[in-house]
């Protein structure tokens, strides 16, 4: 009873803290939950300042009998900056419990400020946060609005070179509750310089009330770059083509908002000329700084068709199709070059006479498979810039359902029965609507790097596959079909690799127009004007269903248990027991010494 005596005070003493540690987790609980009325919130709108305790796990209800969606946004989060989002997150639902749909997650780290929508008239967020003790302050206002309702102005694409726009109803106050999204893209090689000429919207240290938010991306997802309000006229440039603005307001204190504009700059420092050429249209890019040495305004400049007009921002900028604004075509040893001229007329006071230089750019893109060249040479009375580029053009090659070619197959890998009609389009994309495409070789292989072994199915022309029927020549197409087989001693993959050659279909004596024939009449391997395509994989039917067996076994051995939380309940209920099995463990000891005090040493007589 000694042993028990002492052991009571220390088991008090464990049972208090427990006692405390519940109390306090409560709560910390009941301050993030019912400090702000209740769990379930019904206003049109509201704004809510979180003050949080480490350890809270809360959840909150915003739900309105009305036909409106919610939009809430979380516009400053101060959560544990050491924390991480498994440990310490806001989480939002769609729906009436944190059982819905998750619309997403707020962490410490997020470079965005964070804006979810309901589908319906309910959403449900959920607040955890870790054991860390620092400040922790979250502001976020929700409000009512229904989808079909827009509002003038807010938001939209913008994707010419440079333009400008304006809040709603700008310089008047703007609307309450908006949320505007303009999203700004131009044109591959052009940065976006945003420069805001007038802002006033409600002034608060973090923005939290009325604020723009600025993107560095295609989307609100993208980087933020900077959030704005009160009285400032900022700069902003992207890091690429595409640039993001948001405006949202809430409910009180509406001022007249903003006015920006936005211009784009060529990323690329271009000191004189640079020339690109792709499967239908070249582009043409002029420094601003080498025209200046002609003392001329950049308008002037003209192709052979004078009105096809350039671009102007920090370059000026000629894009153009291949078979327009009077681009000449010339076919030579089997190739095609397409030329433009970019003339710069020197102004003169006199039709006999001029003391200023002629300029003339001419460019040629030649469909090849080399690097790009420049050349430049500057005459006396003239300056003439050649500019040659070498292009490639688009080629895709595809499967079909059927010999209308109407209908792709996009499955990959593709399972087939052993002969099969498979249907191959080889297509070329271009606006010049007077090439043609010839299979020239098509060839089959197991591997997609095609090491031996390999199978020909066209060559030179000629079908060497006794299923192949190559179609006849079409526009930009070449079509044909054979039957499904596989290697021996390989496995059933099969790869599909053509090369193509493109031919003008107003020469005659073109490749394109011989058709079949064999290496020893033509040798073509000198051909300037060729590209390849490759497909696969093409599988047999009967390995489909091995993998996919294979794939349910991995997927159930990937399954893992989830880890079960330790909580003060548990700790509890193990102390609890610890105790008892000590008070069971003294009793027995001093029932035992019981026992053995009824048995006392004697001294042995001495006989």
């Amino acid at each position: 009873m000694e042993l028990v005596r002492r052991l009571m005070p220390l088991t008090l003493l464990i049972l208090s803290c427990l006692v405390e540690l519940t109390l306090a987790e409560a709560e910390g609980n009941s301050s993030c939950r019912f400090s702000l009325g209740g769990a379930n919130m019904t206003e049109t709108h509201k704004a809510m300042i979180l003050q949080l305790n480490p350890n809270e796990n809360c959840t909150w209800t915003i739900e309105k009998p009305e036909n409106k969606k919610i939009r809430i946004i979380f516009s400053s989060v101060q959560l544990d900056p050491d924390g991480n989002c498994e440990s310490e997150s806001i989480k939002v639902f769609d729906g009436t419990s944190s059982n819905g749909p998750l619309l997403g997650q707020v962490c410490s780290k997020n470079n965005y400020v964070p804006v979810f929508e309901s589908s319906s008239n309910t959403l449900t967020f959920q607040i955890v946060t870790d054991s860390a003790r620092i400040q922790r302050t979250v502001f976020l206002f929700y409000y009512f609005f229904s989808p079909n309702t827009s509002i003038p102005n807010c938001g939209g694409y913008l994707d010419t070179l440079e333009g400008s726009f304006t809040s709603p109803n700008y310089p008047k106050p703007h609307p309450e509750l908006a949320y505007c999204v303009w999203h700004i893209q131009v044109e591959k090689g052009y940065k976006i310089k945003l420069n805001f000429k007038d802002v006033l919207l409600e002034i608060d240290k973090q923005c939290k009330f009325d604020f723009i938010a600025v993107y560095d991306g295609p989307s609100t997802n993208s980087g933020l770059i900077g959030q704005v309000c009160g009285h400032v006229t900022p700069t902003y440039e992207s890091s690429s083509n595409s640039l993001t603005v948001v405006l949202s307001t809430d409910y009180a204190n509406s001022y007249r908002g903003f006015s920006a504009s936005y211009t784009s700059i060529y990323a690329e420092n271009i000191n004189t000329t640079s020339l690109t050429c792709s499967s239908d249209k070249m582009r043409v890019i002029i420094s601003k700084l080498f025209l200046e040495n002609f003392h001329s305004n950049e308008n002037n400049l003209q192709l052979n068709d004078p009105t096809c007009r350039p671009k102007l921002s920090n370059v000026v900028e000629f894009s153009f199709p291949l078979n327009g604004c009077g681009t000449t075509k010339k076919v030579e040893d089997e190739s095609v070059t397409y030329t433009n001229i970019i003339t710069f007329p020197a102004s003169s006071t006199s039709e006999v006479i001029t003391r200023q230089k002629h300029l003339q750019i001419i460019v040629k893109c030649e469909m090849e498979h080399n690097s790009t060249v420049e050349i430049m040479y500057i005459t006396e009375d003239d300056v003439i810039q050649n500019q040659v580029a070498v292009g490639k053009y688009n080629i895709s090659m595809a499967l079909f359902e059927s010999n209308s070619f109407e209908n792709t197959i996009l499955e990959s890998p593709y399972y087939v029965d052993l002969n099969q009609t498979l249907f191959v389009q080889v297509s070329l994309h271009t606006s010049d609507p007077n090439l043609m495409v010839f299979l020239d070789t098509c060839r089959a292989s197991p591997t997609s790097d095609f090491a031996s072994p390999t199978y020909d199915i066209i060559k030179s022309g000629c079908s060497r596959d006794e299923t192949c029927k190559v179609y006849p020549l079409f526009e930009h197409y070449g079509r044909f079909q054979f039957n499904a087989f596989k290697f021996l001693r390989s496995m059933s993959s099969v790869y599909l690799q053509c090369k193509v050659l493109i031919c003008d279909s107003s020469d005659h004596q073109s490749r394109c127009n011989q058709g079949c024939i064999s290496r020893s009449k033509r040798d073509i391997s000198s051909y300037k004007w060729k590209t390849d395509s490759i497909i696969g994989p093409i599988r047999l039917k009967r390995d489909q269903r091995a993998s996919g067996n294979s794939g349910f076994q991995h997927e159930t051995h990937a399954e893992e248990t989830p880890n079960q939380p330790f909580n003060s309940l548990h700790l509890f209920s193990f102390m609890v027991l610890a105790l008892n099995v000590v008070i069971v463990a003294t009793m027995t000891v001093r029932h035992f010494v019981n026992q053995r005090a009824d048995y006392k040493y004697q001294k042995l007589q001495n006989y």
